[in-house]
């Protein structure tokens, strides 16, 4: 497993990968590394024989106060895990300077998705989603895949890359894994790691609230309306979480609708802190085809 660190040697490493006819296949990270990381890292080896982990914390998706600084890093660790996989064949670790050469605060083009971000996560962290896109388009650009590997648990994200390939003619297959979770439900997050031990044992409600939902909508519910307030009664019952929201949108443009149709796919999603700790979480849903 070989550690690459510049745009350049990523770039000539790719290029010369692909003139082979290998395959290539990339899974984006911020490091931090979980199973839910590693369970994407082992889909990529079925997708294609040349495997690249990216790992870069990237300073654009984070807003002033948010958790920049404290984000979990661990290189050492990560490659650790990542040689243990026995799929990965490149680890693309480019410190800040190398994708942002002139510094990200004087970047002055960003990648932008307004349709994909007035509800959800979009109005909340109006940063996030261009410092996300963009920077995935700086590791389309050095890496050059054929194929990436996205995790569902961000579905927003997972939604506006594909659009991104697609759009922008990236040329990028989107493939979308399952969200990874604990036992009891939780999804695996690298912010999992801020909880205490009273906000883990609660934080089950967000998994416990879109459960209540798919059983709402899969028993024939048709107003979204009713299904949000479903989930928010949910959560409601941790007292250690503060609810961000509770909506149900279409996967088709990821709109909030107010009739949920026979035979219509919908995202149900949420986003709850518990103190410092921000979770989202989310699940699609099938409507049954005669409501």
């Amino acid at each position: 497993m070989e550690i690459v660190q510049t745009v350049c040697e990523m770039r000539r490493q790719a290029d010369a990968l692909r003139y082979q006819g290998r395959k290539l296949v990339l899974v984006p990270t911020m490091g931090g590394l979980h199973q839910g990381h590693l369970a994407l890292v082992r889909a990529a080896g079925r997708h294609g024989d040349h495997v690249t982990v990216s790992i870069f914390v990237n300073p654009a998706q984070f807003a002033p106060g948010e958790d920049f600084a404290e984000y979990p890093r661990g290189l050492e660790h990560d490659c650790a895990l990542l040689a243990e996989t026995g799929v990965v064949d490149t680890v693309f670790a480019p410190p800040e300077a190398q994708l942002y050469p002139r510094g990200q605060e004087h970047q002055v083009v960003w990648i932008q998705c307004e349709a994909y971000t007035r509800h959800l996560c979009g109005p909340r962290r109006p940063r996030f989603f261009p410092g996300v896109l963009t920077v995935v388009a700086k590791l389309f650009a050095c890496c050059r895949p054929h194929v990436a590997i996205f995790g569902l648990k961000d579905a927003q994200q997972y939604f506006m890359i594909r659009r991104l390939s697609e759009d922008l003619l990236l040329g990028v297959k989107i493939v979308g894994h399952a969200t990874v979770r604990e036992l009891d439900g939780l999804a695996l997050s690298s912010r999992n790691v801020y909880l205490s031990v009273d906000e883990r044992a609660q934080s089950v409600a967000l998994y416990q609230s879109l459960e209540a939902a798919r059983e709402a909508i899969e028993a024939g519910a048709t107003d979204a309306a009713e299904v949000e307030q479903v989930m928010k009664r949910v959560i409601g019952q941790a007292p250690l979480a503060r609810l961000d929201y509770a909506e149900v949108v279409s996967t088709r443009d990821l709109q909030r609708i107010s009739t949920i149709r026979a035979g219509e796919e919908v995202l149900a999603a949420v986003a709850a802190f518990f103190d410092k700790a921000r979770l989202i979480d989310n699940v699609v849903v099938r409507a049954p085809t005669q409501i």
